[in-house]
């Protein structure tokens, strides 16, 4: 796994608290961890397991 340092536009944080990666982050990191992050730029649908085209 690699740890890439956060950078201006890569997070923001919701209204939980919570920290959401940013599409800008997920292509920075290069792969699609599965997770069914929101801003998921590879397409991945945590519900199916799968990919979309």
């Amino acid at each position: 796994m690699l740890n890439i340092p956060p950078e201006e536009g890569d997070f923001y944080t919701n209204g939980q608290g919570y920290r959401v990666f940013t599409e800008q982050y997920h292509l920075k990191r290069g792969y699609c961890c599965k997770s069914g992050c929101k801003h998921c730029p590879y397409g991945y649908d945590k519900k199916t397991d799968s990919f979309k085209k």
